[in-house]
């Protein structure tokens, strides 16, 4: 477990925000606030004027990813393969650093960076609000961090310096584990297949009972 990290292999970057949505908002907003020079990818939409409004320069997908040297994919997992050729036909061959915030389609398969990028992994276990939330606070959060491809040889240090300048960790309650990006997609997938659906069978269960066998009102 990792617990500090410096993020200084990041100054001087352009670094590439794809997708200003629930990750992709609070990530940009707290790499910004320390320091580093953040602008936003996304298509022509609500999430772009909003990203405008918050002061960050706005660019279509291909053409952020063009300017970046660390490009993060922060777009919904469903989306990602169908904007990645998009990404790639603008970065050519180009070294980059390519970070993930789901280790679910590289692990497929369902996008395939090329060669000579950094794929790198850090997934927060926490949605965007949250962040924001004790970035305000001054705590950090748990993430995982892998790396899939190390063309430069300093994958792991980029990994590590993400989720530093997003705040995960050097801050009180920040921890990054290492984990493959197949072993991050299997989790989430358990967690969606198993703690939600118990979750909510249990308050179906306890709406039952309480309403049906007890006789409280269903307002209550």
């Amino acid at each position: 477990m990792i617990t500090s990290g410096s993020y200084d292999i990041l100054k001087g970057k352009v670094i590439a925000v794809l997708g200003y949505g629930n990750q992709g908002e609070a990530q940009a907003k707290v790499m910004r606030d320390n320091g580093l020079n953040v602008i936003v990818g996304n298509v022509n939409d609500e999430y772009r004027r909003r990203a405008e409004r918050d002061g960050f320069e706005t660019y279509d997908i291909p053409e952020a990813a063009r300017r970046a040297d660390v490009i993060m994919m922060l777009l919904p997992d469903e989306v990602q393969p169908l904007v990645f050729n998009e990404v790639v036909r603008a970065v050519g061959d180009r070294e980059v650093v390519l970070d993930f915030a789901s280790g679910y389609n590289v692990a497929f398969g369902l996008v395939r960076p090329p060669p000579t990028y950094d794929v790198i992994m850090v997934a927060p276990r926490m949605i965007g609000a949250g962040i924001l939330e004790l970035h305000s606070r001054g705590l950090g959060y748990p993430v995982l961090i892998g790396v899939a491809n190390d063309h430069s040889g300093r994958a792991w240090d980029y990994a590590v310096a993400v989720a530093a300048a997003i705040g995960a960790i050097g801050r009180p309650g920040g921890v990054a584990v290492k984990v493959t990006f197949k072993q991050e997609a299997f989790i989430d997938l358990l967690d969606e297949h198993t703690n939600w659906p118990l979750l909510f069978a249990s308050f179906m269960a306890f709406f039952d009972v309480a309403v049906n066998k007890y006789g409280v009102p269903p307002e209550a």
